[in-house]
């Protein structure tokens, strides 16, 4: 009983959470200066003062901060996001055919950080002071310390470019033609080995570094010295009495990295012309879209705090001892 009512107390949370959330990220986006009517003036060019003060009033943009707020939590509760200023179209449409994209993206990513970290880790653990621990720590380090984003253009230039063995970006070849669902879906599967391995390689180096921490620290425990005493192979001892354990702050830290990954999905989104939510809010952060953008925030905060009760529940799942002191 206590290991259902633990993640329906941390759901309970999501709803005052979500409204200080969307207050906070709506008060921000109004100390950005200019709005979408100064951008339409910079680009047409032509744009006298009144025909501005015509669209400021049309779009609502000359109310009160108050009312402004009030009407953005209205239909958030309905969620209706209103109608992109830039596109024309209602935002929930806009932000619904981005999304697949961006949870592909970043679930080939989150689980492709997960496995080879978790993988390097517990190779590192146990290889701990050998030439191979140190070879891969320096090479763990250094994805740590290059950005992301140089790592995806540097492999653009070198599997794009060089070798062509890689599409350059996008979802998809543009006009491909494809005998069957089988080659549209390797071609897809083409076009995110470059942006999923250039978002994942940073969260490696961090579980990975990790997962070799913890699981040093678990082998010293007296059971699984006792285990190892026994005769059992070292992978058998590693398989039944360290992983489970040393999985417990790795999981921890990945539940965390979701809201990073989105963050870092705007940056590899652009560099890879991904058509995701990230290279939506940057769009329409560009025109001033506000509307677009607290639609992506707003959500974005949901998707974090779902994702953490998810990690609560393979805690609980990973660690019985949990749900003995709930």
């Amino acid at each position: 009983m206590r290991a259902i009512l633990a993640p329906l107390k941390v759901l309970a949370h999501t709803v005052p959470t979500s409204v200080g959330i969307a207050v906070v990220t709506f008060l921000l986006v109004q100390l950005a200066p200019g709005d979408a009517v100064d951008v339409f003036a910079g680009e047409s060019g032509a744009a006298t003062a009144e025909t501005m003060a015509g669209l400021r009033r049309a779009l609502g943009l000359d109310l009160p901060l108050l009312d402004r707020l009030l009407a953005h939590l209205s239909g958030l509760v309905r969620f209706d996001f209103g109608c992109s200023i830039r596109y024309n179209a209602p935002v929930a449409s806009l932000v619904a055919e981005r999304l697949p994209s961006t949870l592909a993206l970043m679930g080939c990513a989150l689980a492709l950080a997960l496995v080879v970290g978790i993988l390097l880790g517990t190779l590192m653990a146990c290889t701990a002071g050998s030439w191979l621990d140190r070879g891969l720590s320096a090479v763990i380090l250094f994805f740590y310390s290059v950005p992301g984003f140089w790592i995806g253009l540097m492999s653009i230039v070198f599997f794009a470019v060089r070798l062509g063995v890689l599409p350059t970006g996008g979802m998809e070849t543009i006009g491909g033609d494809f005998s069957g669902p089988g080659d549209a879906l390797l071609d897809r599967l083409r076009h995110m080995v470059l942006p999923t391995v250039s978002m994942a390689l940073f969260f490696i180096a961090i579980y990975a570094r990790l997962m070799r921490s913890s699981t040093l620290q678990v082998l010293g425990l007296d059971h699984v010295r006792v285990a190892a005493a026994k005769g059992l192979p070292r992978w058998v001892v590693v398989r039944r009495h360290v992983l489970r354990n040393a999985l417990l702050p790795v999981t921890t830290m990945a539940g965390v990295h979701i809201g990073a990954m989105l963050g870092g999905a705007i940056v590899i989104e652009t560099v890879f012309s991904w058509p995701g939510l990230g290279r939506l809010a940057y769009e329409a952060l560009m025109s001033r879209d506000f509307k677009i953008l607290l639609a992506i925030l707003f959500l974005s905060s949901i998707l974090v705090m779902f994702t953490n009760a998810l990690v609560d529940l393979l805690q609980l799942w990973l660690d019985p001892r949990i749900r003995r002191r709930r």
